[in-house]
């Protein structure tokens, strides 16, 4: 079968790997059908892997694929059914597993594309707890938005923030995968949603997505933007993933009470808080990491229902690198997918 491995930081090689054995007890022997790109992607690609991985790797941390085979004492998949595989091997059977808190696992092995090997391959064999029904009618490549971008988007706004209908939620990079979703998701829940891009022609794709407001930021300062909107009282919710260039502005335009929720740091890991602030105006701040495999659940129900996700670009597997540039270069807007 094919595989797409990283032999060295920036080192990507399309190449001929021996196929998988077949299923075992409890596993499935899936044909992926279609790759997403993240950010993630780009991290283990740059050589940014944050624990121990063994090179080469099989590339791709966020899929979709076809039930080829079954293993023994499978009983709810067979073969041609869809679905969606979790990217990061748990353990199943800690106290974060069992209470479905996923990605708070205390034994997980890593993630899938970034610590050990992941989805740019033809086949791959999962654990049969790790996978996740897709609804029939999605297109292969907006159901490969799943595991990772709506379920990401999912966990932050509604597990996190707790977002509600009728708040009002700034919505940082608005261009990027989940800052499409989170503004279709908050917008299908009657928020007022203030998008922030890095240019003109984003903030104006922001605005036909649904977006209420959208404010460029190499040229105007969001906070007062979102002071503005709010009659000076400050938004309700954050959506918050750039890091340090946004940091200060973002804890700014908040309410009283305001949450801030946040899932990266593509600017910078670290950022100066106003602690004064932060204790006065009682803000809340959340990290957010993954999700689990309810809110993957959740998201494809969303997207059964209609909230689908932005495809900037569908690319083959051999376009792999060029996906990846794009992204890095933050020449998109929505999501970048890999067929096989």
């Amino acid at each position: 079968m094919r595989a797409l491995r990283l032999h060295a930081d920036r080192d990507l090689r399309l190449e001929t790997v021996p196929d998988p054995a077949a299923p075992g007890p409890g596993e499935v022997l899936l044909r992926i059908r279609a790759v997403a790109l993240n950010h993630i992607d780009v991290w283990g690609h740059r050589g940014m892997a944050f624990a121990q991985r063994t090179l080469p790797l099989v590339v791709g941390a966020e899929a979709v694929g076809e039930v080829v085979a079954v293993g023994e004492g499978v009983a709810a998949w067979k073969p041609g059914d869809r679905a969606a595989p979790y990217g990061a091997q748990t353990c199943g059977h800690c106290r974060a597993c069992a209470a479905g808190q996923d990605n708070l696992c205390e034994n997980v092995q890593g993630v899938m594309g970034f610590h050990i090997d992941g989805f740019c391959r033809d086949l791959v064999v999962m654990p049969e707890r790790l996978l996740v029904r897709v609804p029939d009618g999605l297109p292969w490549e907006e159901a490969a938005c799943g595991t990772v971008t709506f379920s990401t988007v999912e966990h932050m706004l509604f597990d996190n923030a707790r977002l509600e209908p009728g708040e009002t939620i700034l919505v940082h990079a608005a261009g990027s995968g989940i800052g499409t979703v989170a503004i279709r998701m908050a917008k299908a829940i009657g928020c007022t949603v203030i998008a922030t891009a890095g240019s003109d022609e984003k903030c104006a794709k922001a605005l036909a997505l649904g977006a209420d407001h959208a404010v460029n930021y190499t040229t105007r300062n969001f906070s007062t933007v979102a002071r503005r909107v709010t009659n000076k009282r400050g938004v309700d919710v954050v959506f918050e993933h750039v890091g340090a260039a946004t940091w200060a502005g973002s804890l700014l335009s908040l309410r009283m009470g305001g949450r801030l929720v946040t899932c990266g740091s593509t600017s910078g890991v670290s950022a100066e808080t106003n602690l004064m602030m932060l204790f006065q105006r009682q803000l809340r701040i959340f990290g957010s990491f993954g999700a689990s495999l309810r809110n993957i659940a959740d998201g494809y129900a969303k997207m059964a229902a209609g909230i689908r996700p932005v495809l900037d670009t569908v690319v083959p597997l051999e376009r792999f690198g060029e996906g990846l540039a794009r992204l890095e270069n933050r020449d998109v807007f929505g999501k970048i997918v890999v067929t096989l």
